[in-house]
């Protein structure tokens, strides 16, 4: 069974899905039918169920070494520290991070002044983020390298299944 939605459609899903008896370990839901708020209302429930995850999943990684010792251990985090490696504020440390390189990518080009709008979409139609560039940014083994161009926006098309243990998500498939 294929779930296509966000939030309490996935939940609602996943609790009938309980009610008749059918599966978790055969429900599988696309990547934005994967993140903490999906499952954690279906409780127990949600024990095995799947979904895609592209890129990504859910956990700490390095950066958030920097992240604690820099603004959590000081009082000016905003999101409690404990939600930090949940799997829809790792997408937002993700696309802080694109927006940023993007800027950077473009000041290289440009010069390190303020910026257009067209030049930084310039920078994000030539993002090129090594394995060694990710790993200097902190996000080694969380992102596959990405190279964007004019004629190909996503840059990766690498994606794992993921499945719900109760409290967290591991990984369970190869790329």
């Amino acid at each position: 069974m294929l779930l296509w939605g966000w939030g309490v459609m996935n939940s609602t899903a996943i609790k009938e899905a309980v009610a008749a008896g059918y599966p978790r370990e055969k429900m599988y839901g696309v990547w934005w039918s994967g993140a903490e708020p999906d499952v954690r209302p279906a409780e127990d429930g949600a024990k095995g169920y799947n979904s895609a995850t592209l890129q990504h999943t859910s956990g700490r990684f390095k950066l958030h070494d920097d992240l604690k010792k820099y603004i959590y251990d000081k009082g000016q985090g905003t999101a409690r520290w404990e939600d930090t490696g949940e799997i829809l504020n790792v997408r937002g440390l993700i696309n802080a991070m694109l927006g940023i390189e993007a800027i950077r990518t473009a000041q290289q080009r440009f010069g390190k002044k303020p910026i257009t709008g067209e030049q930084v979409r310039w920078g994000l139609e030539n993002l090129n983020l090594s394995a060694e560039r990710l790993k200097q940014l902190g996000f080694e083994n969380e992102l596959k390298p990405i190279k964007v161009s004019c004629e190909d926006h996503e840059g990766a098309r690498t994606g794992r299944i993921q499945t719900w243990g109760g409290k967290d998500w591991k990984i369970t498939s190869d790329w």
